[in-house]
């Protein structure tokens, strides 16, 4: 509880009264007591009403508040919270209302300011952003109540608990499926390349049409109809495709709003969402992090979702990356041929081990490797050079810029595609190779 400005106001003025009464009678100048008598008068009836306003401001209701939030908040996104204040008293009341925001999300509009009338629910709104992903909870507001005489606010705690999910950008996939997927992909800048001989999977019989190879034709068919009958392939479908995430302290870059472990997610599940289209099926497993999680392949358009709640609350670690021992997890759990799309920052250290582990998956599975480049590498090999310390940061950038290209000649050298690409670009570019593969019917 504090003093309003009104109250504030009286007890100024009869101070500096009470101020210059007393220098004029200090001075030697006559002042009639009455006058002294009114001044301490008006003193002590003031603090006695604000005594009475504030124990009747203690004894007056809280106002009840209902707060209605969406369960799930994409991230960097903003979203909308609606607060539904009342309250009993017969007369309109204004009030100020902050809501006690979890940290992690930005707002707007915050504290509000309300009139609120008798008998009647008043709605207002603020707006969030969230800047990392998780769960979260809200679990009190705060109410400015004014005294009935208006001399004091006092500040009321409500409970008022809600909680919310923070995943990932989803916002954009699920826009996707209002469009085709071809025009979506086109307007996301994925280039689908043209389909290179014959898909993999038997379809079915049909007559043998001007164009046809011969080795198309099923013999065996041909003799029992007594007229020529080809083989008819599709893509195959009924395909794995494996995301082994890293988690470690490499992924803590920050570019933008988001580091590089949260544009990795976005890739993911953008490659996800693709691959969940054509029929393929996706899973996950994660390393260098606290609790490492594996999710197996599933088909289907709800895997997605079971996507997006695996990794909602999932974040990077400051442990180190050991690609081998991953890879060895994730032998031991996948049998099956699949796409393994690792995901990671590489770094010059990582010659030996990651070779080791690619090496070892590429004996059962197709391996493809996303490395994500920072953002200000780039900034700084195009900035102009003037100075010595701008040289030498130039220097530095492209030296290290060299060192990371030999790494990924060396791994293409020993049949390993890396994909080494800007965090905003790496989804574009996982989508655009695996459709290139899955077209080519090279996976």
């Amino acid at each position: 509880m504090k003093p309003t400005r009104l109250l504030l106001i009286w007890l100024a003025a009869l101070l500096a009264i009470g101020i210059v009464l007393g220098a004029l009678r200090a001075l030697d100048i006559a002042v009639p007591s009455s006058l002294l008598a009114i001044n301490w008068g008006l003193l002590l009836a003031l603090l006695a009403l604000a005594i009475i306003d504030a124990i009747r401001l203690k004894r007056l209701p809280s106002p009840r508040v209902q707060r209605q939030m969406p369960g799930s908040l994409a991230l960097g996104r903003w979203g909308e919270v609606r607060l539904e204040v009342e309250h009993d008293f017969a007369q309109p009341l204004n009030v100020h209302i902050y809501d006690h925001v979890p940290h992690g999300l930005d707002f707007e509009f915050l504290p509000l300011s309300v009139e609120l009338q008798p008998g009647q629910q008043s709605q207002i709104g603020y707006r969030l952003r969230p800047l990392k992903r998780g769960h979260f909870t809200f679990d009190h507001c705060e109410i400015s109540l004014p005294s009935p005489m208006g001399l004091w606010s006092g500040k009321r705690l409500l409970n008022v608990v809600d909680n919310t999910r923070v995943y990932p950008d989803f916002a954009r996939l699920y826009g996707g499926q209002l469009l085709a997927v071809d025009n979506w992909l086109s307007q996301l800048g994925v280039r689908q390349r043209q389909r290179r001989g014959l898909g993999l999977e038997f379809h079915q019989l049909r007559e043998f049409r001007e164009g046809d190879s011969l080795r198309q034709i099923d013999w065996k068919a041909t003799a029992r109809q007594r007229t020529p009958i080809a083989r008819e392939y599709q893509d195959e479908r009924d395909q794995q495709i494996i995301f082994m995430l890293d988690c470690g302290r490499r992924m803590r870059s920050q570019d933008d709003e988001l580091s590089h472990f949260d544009h990795a997610l976005n890739a993911c599940l953008l490659l996800s969402y693709v691959a969940l289209r054509q029929g393929d099926a996706v899973g996950l497993s994660t390393f260098a992090s606290h609790q490492p999680r594996y999710l197996a392949p599933v088909k289907g358009t709800g895997q997605l979702n079971v996507l997006l709640n695996s990794v909602y609350d999932l974040d990077s670690t400051q442990c180190p990356a050991d690609y081998l021992a991953a890879a060895n997890q994730l032998l031991v759990r996948q049998k099956r041929r699949a796409l393994v799309v690792l995901v990671t920052n590489l770094r010059d250290q990582d010659d030996e081990q990651l070779l080791a582990a690619v090496q070892r998956l590429s004996r059962q599975h197709r391996v493809l490797v996303g490395s994500l480049r920072e953002e200000v590498l780039d900034s700084l090999r195009h900035a102009p050079v003037q100075t010595l310390p701008e040289a030498l940061v130039y220097c530095g950038t492209v030296d290290y810029m060299n060192v990371r290209a030999e790494l990924h000649e060396r791994l293409s050298a020993h049949g390993v595609p890396v994909l080494d690409a800007r965090p905003s670009e790496l989804g574009t570019e996982m989508v655009t190779r695996y459709l290139g593969w899955k077209k080519a019917g090279t996976m």
